[in-house]
């Protein structure tokens, strides 16, 4: 947008110096562009007149016509009400204001026709309006309908009369100065391909749409050109990385042949050969990978991460796996160290419980180059920490790990940076993998590994507890273990720590006769592992925990997860707590437990829950309740600042977006031919401060 849009809003009529400072303060606007991009979230539908007869109490906001035959003061002081009669040629209905009393009693005159706007609603068995909006039916207002744009404000902004209806004022005083300034930002070839309103047309529409058709085309052409953007930018990232960033070559593959001839010992699911071939062709290539690898719980990542570490040993190169708990770096140490003790390959492990003496050891064996392959947590980032040739970094749960601790990693090699690997067991949904890591090439692991049966997931009522106790002890009898999951919210750690230890002191009533741990956030590491490790050699059959074993427990025997108070968590964290159990050849089962009392969202996460096992479908339905804010977390929301799109709704747009993105870079990857001229100065216009995700993964 042009040098007008960076225009300071006091200056705009209406605003000032005070009001300037509390939209800055309230809703981040600083400038004209900042204000014109302020879009209304919902439209009032002026367009409909009804008769008074018609209107009934579960009707939404809606305009009526009538005249006042009747005004009333009832009540004293400040119970002092205002009643007026508003008839029409069907009936009649009352209108209540509570405040403002004397000036509407004043200003409202009988037997004039208004056009009045509102939410009908019941009272004493009649239909009444309290506090509408009223306006006189003039020649000019008389023939007008229109849908009325809702703008999102605050309580501080309402309270210095900067509502809704003032910021659509506002708003209209600036279209009227911003009209000769709004230049096109998209191409002519796109605009006419997806028959798009111009630039300026769509803003005009989108705050005061003159019907439905054209404000469902201003929104269409503004989300697009939003969704376009993100694409073109990612794209063009990927485009540079791939054609600046060299990578180390990775094509020997001897020690991973004989390994997957000779010591591998399964057969590796389809997906996970695709995966295989996907990543070794990166590695072949010349330019540094950047690869997602996304697969749900249990579909075998680790495997894939260990003979991606085969490449880069069998080339001279040094591999590290890095992940983001001590119990989740030493369940990958323990299933790798097998495989590479066979084949004579000196793996180390690095985390925060590391003895000096063997830290010293394991610095001098990454600095000769003597050991190959290291597995460890945040220890790996320090500065202590060098690596004689680092060839590849595997991040595990990447989401777990800030931007920059993140980038420290592949500063271990200053000659050439490390190829990348990210592994989620989060399944992403499509649209946001899509905006978030589109830069990055996606594997994804699809299936299930042979011989591994389906999770049977049931609902249970707390008033089931006794049968629920009764299956569990079937299970112990049959040799399985037991997870009994409470969950933990931290604004109110101290009523979740007595749930737990409630639930542990009924648990060891009911079951005296077995071993029983308990593990939860309060506790030393070291006191967590050693309970851990009971658990895992079946020393206890039972363990009562918090969230904590989400990540990172691997216990083949335990094949019973019972989720206490299940309503008070999320879609993908049921589905990650479930997919602890499922990991041995025993049928498996997950049961959630919750009060009678349900939200409508409580009751879709558990039907959601019950139907199916695939993660993929449970991140979709997750991110449509929750937003994609709330499902990445915090660290990576800035690349999802979006201001008129909305991922979890418009995912056709989104892809629709991206193909044309990704024609255009195809064609021109710098944006130097005359006709993508507005695109390469839209797109250096653009926020300055954006994250480059191709450089951190």
């Amino acid at each position: 947008m042009s040098g007008f849009f960076n225009t300071k809003i006091e200056f705009l009529k209406g605003i000032g110096q005070q009001r300037a400072l509390l939209l800055q303060q309230e809703l981040n606007i600083f400038t004209y562009g900042d204000l014109i991009q302020h879009y209304p979230f919902r439209y009032l539908d002026r367009t409909q007149f009804y008769q008074l007869a018609e209107v009934y109490e579960d009707l939404p906001y809606i305009q009526v016509k009538g005249r006042i035959r009747s005004k009333e003061l009832l009540g004293d002081g400040r119970k002092q009400r205002l009643s007026v009669i508003l008839t029409d040629a069907s009936g009649e209905i009352e209108l209540v204001w509570f405040k403002g009393v004397k000036w509407m009693n004043t200003s409202l005159k009988t037997g004039i026709e208004y056009i009045v706007f509102g939410k009908p609603t019941l009272f004493n068995g009649r239909i009444n309006m309290a506090h509408p909006e009223m306006e006189e039916a003039t020649e000019v207002t008389q023939g007008q309908s229109y849908l009325q744009p809702v703008y999102s404000t605050t309580e501080k902004l309402k309270n210095h009369r900067l509502d809704s209806k003032a910021l659509s004022k506002i708003m209209a005083e600036l279209l009227k100065l911003a009209a000769p300034n709004i230049s096109e930002s998209l191409t002519p070839d796109l605009i006419d391909q997806y028959k798009m309103l111009s630039k300026r047309e769509a803003l005009l529409q989108v705050h005061f749409p003159a019907n439905t058709e054209k404000l469902n085309a201003a929104r269409f052409r503004l989300k697009f050109e939003e969704l376009f953007y993100v694409q073109l930018k990612l794209l063009r990232q990927k485009t540079v990385r791939k054609a600046d960033l060299r990578g180390q070559i990775f094509k020997n593959v001897p020690t991973l042949t004989e390994f997957y001839n000779h010591h591998l010992g399964f057969d590796l699911t389809n997906a996970q050969k695709r995966v295989i071939k996907e990543i070794y062709k990166d590695l072949c290539a010349g330019k540094q990978m950047n690869r997602l690898l996304q697969g749900d719980v249990g579909s075998g990542k680790t495997i894939v991460a260990f003979l991606t570490m085969l490449m880069a040993t069998d080339n001279q190169a040094q591999a590290c796996l890095m992940a983001p708990t001590e119990i989740l770096a030493d369940q990958h140490y323990t299933g790798l160290k097998q495989y590479a003790d066979k084949l004579g390959i000196n793996l180390g492990k690095l985390t925060g419980s590391t003895k000096q003496k063997d830290r010293r050891v394991l610095h001098e064996q990454l600095q000769s180059g003597d050991m190959k392959m290291i597995v460890g947590t945040h220890a790996l980032l320090e500065d202590v920490v060098q690596f004689q040739n680092l060839g590849l970094c595997i991040i595990d749960e990447q989401h777990r790990f800030g931007v920059a601790q993140r980038s420290k990693l592949w500063q271990k090699n200053p000659a050439i940076i490390p190829h990348v690997l990210v592994m989620t067991a989060t399944p992403i949904p499509r649209t946001l993998a899509m905006t978030l890591y589109g830069d990055l090439d996606v594997s994804v692991i699809d299936e299930l590994p042979a011989g591994r049966k389906e999770i049977v997931t049931v609902h249970r009522y707390d008033a089931h507890r006794l049968r629920v106790f009764g299956f569990m002890r079937e299970q112990i009898k049959a040799g399985r273990q037991v997870y009994l999951v409470y969950p933990l919210i931290e604004e109110s750690e101290t009523m979740d720590y007595k749930d737990l230890m409630d639930g542990y002191e009924s648990v060891k009533r009911a079951f005296p006769e077995y071993g029983i741990s308990i593990v939860h956030g309060k506790m030393k590491p070291q006191d967590k592992d050693f309970e851990m490790q009971r658990f895992v050699k079946n020393e206890t059959q039972i363990m009562v925990a918090t969230t904590v074993i989400e990540v990172g427990v691997n216990v083949p025997n335990a094949s019973v997860m019972v989720i206490e108070s299940a309503e008070r968590f999320g879609l993908s964290q049921l589905h990650q707590l479930r997919g602890r159990v499922g990991r041995g050849a025993e049928q498996s089962y997950c049961i959630l437990m919750t009060s009678y009392k349900l939200s409508k969202e409580s009751k879709i996460r558990i039907e959601t829950m019950v139907r199916t096992n695939n993660g993929f479908e449970i991140a979709d339905i997750d991110l449509k309740l929750r937003g994609p804010g709330d499902l990445m977390g915090t660290q990576q929301s800035g690349v999802l600042d979006l201001l008129i799109a909305d991922l979890s709704k418009d995912a056709k747009i989104l892809q629709e977006s991206r193909a044309a993105a990704q024609s255009i870079i195809e064609e021109d990857p710098q944006l130097q031919l005359p006709q993508h001229e507005n695109l390469r100065r839209h797109i250096q216009s653009l926020s300055r401060n954006a994250v480059n995700w191709s450089r951190i993964s």
